[in-house]
């Protein structure tokens, strides 16, 4: 068996890119195949605790949709081709996720699109691809 791919997606045109880039990858070497979309999702903010109930719940009900409507059509699309596909939905910074999700499946490269759907936050805060080509410890293949 080969390593394992991990391919963030937020099913912008350069993240399918990037996924299409990682699947040939995977059909040709073997290579498991993981599809990750992280939901942005920041930890640093002060509400009540029925506030924390609700945006509990929320949270809940967002990764539900996220796994339904983005990563089960393509686990089973991907797998249809004969790939060893999985896939994850989380929340967080996606640069800090994609990262740790990278360390946590053991994946020997990460893929992700040049530039995903929020081009104005990334003038101002930095890219997903640019964070994580700094802080990974492992090779970050970013596809334009």
């Amino acid at each position: 068996m080969g390593n394992t791919l991990l391919v963030g997606t937020d099913c912008s045109g350069c993240s399918n890119r990037a996924l299409k880039f990682a699947s040939a990858r995977a059909m040709n070497t073997g290579d498991k195949l993981i599809i990750a979309y992280v939901i942005e999702w920041s930890p640093y903010s002060f509400n009540t605790p029925e506030e924390n109930e609700m945006r509990h719940k929320r949270r809940e009900e967002e990764i539900s949709r996220a796994r339904e409507e983005v990563i089960d059509p393509l686990v089973e699309k991907y797998s249809a081709m004969g790939i060893d596909t999985s896939g994850v939905v989380r929340h967080g910074h996606a640069a800090h996720t994609l990262n740790g999700l990278a360390e946590e499946f053991d994946a020997s490269v990460i893929f992700v699109g040049r530039k995903g759907t929020s081009s104005l936050k990334s003038l101002l805060f930095g890219s997903v691809a640019g964070t994580l080509v700094q802080i990974s410890d492992r090779p970050v293949t970013v596809v334009p």
